[in-house]
C-alpha cells in the first residue's frame, strides 16, 4: 500500500507533536489497515479480526509530499485466534521509516459487536 504524506497525516495536526512530518498515530493507521487486508485470507464468513497490541519503531521522519510504501507479512504459519503480522514502511528512496508486529485477533463479528455494546460488560468483547 503507497501512501503520499499530506498535512493531515502530519504531527502538527494529528496533535502527536509540533513537527509537520508523518506523524506516528497515521503511520500506525496505515500499517494496521495493510494487516487487515492481509488478515482476510485467515476469516471465515463472519467473522473479522480486530487489533490487539501493537510493537512498532518509528526510526525515520517523512515530510508532505513523501510517499510511504507499507507492507504486512502474515505469520508462516497461524494457530488459533491469534494472528502476528511483521509490518515495515520504507520511503520512495527504499529507505527504512518504520518496523515492528502488529497482532490480531480473529473473532465473530455480531458476538464482538453484542459484547462491545453490552453495558453491563464494557470492553470484555472477545
Amino acid at each position: 500500500m503507497r501512501h503520499v504524506v499530506t498535512d493531515a497525516d502530519t504531527a502538527t495536526t494529528v496533535g502527536s507533536g509540533d513537527v509537520p512530518v508523518l506523524s506516528t498515530p497515521q503511520l500506525i493507521a496505515w500499517m494496521e489497515a495493510e494487516t487487515v487486508h492481509a488478515a482476510a485470507p485467515f476469516t471465515a464468513a463472519g467473522q473479522t479480526t480486530v487489533g490487539t497490541a501493537l510493537r512498532v519503531e518509528h526510526v525515520r521522519a517523512t515530510p508532505v509530499g513523501g510517499k510511504v510504501d507499507v507492507s504486512a507479512d502474515p505469520p508462516p504459519s497461524p494457530t488459533g485466534r491469534r494472528l502476528t503480522f511483521r509490518v515495515r514502511a520504507v520511503d520512495d528512496a527504499g529507505r527504512l521509516v518504520a518496523t515492528g508486529e502488529i497482532d490480531r485477533a480473529v473473532v465473530d463479528r455480531e458476538s464482538f459487536l453484542a459484547a462491545a455494546l453490552d453495558p453491563e460488560h464494557p470492553g470484555e468483547a472477545s
